[in-house]
């Protein structure tokens, strides 16, 4: 009896200190911008039942500039996933615009990183990890996901990554 009322304690307590997703991105210090509406023919995401896919999306800094270049050549590994990790918040702002609350997304499903890269660099994944890293930190489980990361030669208005997603809401 003893050891079922030890089990009981420690599963409420672990639900007291869980977080939810809007609660992890207050503790990390991310601010969510208002994300502008996408400049070409297609929407920023589509809903099909309970999955939502986002179009693809740089690494958008506050001053609306992106962060730009040939990762292995003008900017670093780590500067990539430093822009991978941006472009994620990117995402979750755009999730955030159309949901009103994370708290409404239930798993992060598929990721496609396209790295803007110099011909020899082989580190996509990597730089990618910026992006993985950063859900799982905001989701913990449900942020794990299937994934993807390519080098590409070129990217709209020079962009260094574009990430798309496929989540799944409640």
């Amino acid at each position: 009896m003893k050891n079922i009322a030890t089990l009981v304690l420690v599963l409420l307590s672990f639900n007291l200190f869980a977080q939810t997703p809007e609660q992890k991105i207050k503790q990390l210090g991310i601010e969510l911008l208002q994300i502008p509406e996408s400049l070409g023919s297609y929407l920023d995401m589509v809903r099909v039942g309970n999955l939502v896919f986002l179009s693809g999306r740089g690494p958008l800094q506050a001053d609306g500039k992106y962060i730009t270049g040939k990762i292995g050549q003008d900017l670093t590994t780590n500067e990539g996933y430093q822009a991978a990790r941006l472009a994620a918040i990117n995402q979750l702002a755009i999730l955030k615009q159309t949901f009103g609350s994370l708290d409404k997304i239930k798993r992060i499903i598929k990721v496609n990183g396209y790295v803007h890269t110099a011909d020899s660099f082989t580190e996509q994944s990597k730089v990618m990890n910026g992006f993985s890293d950063l859900l799982i930190e905001v989701f913990g489980e449900q942020g794990k996901h299937a994934r993807t990361s390519v080098g590409v030669f070129t990217l709209p208005q020079n962009m260094s990554i574009e990430v798309e997603m496929i989540v799944e809401v409640k």
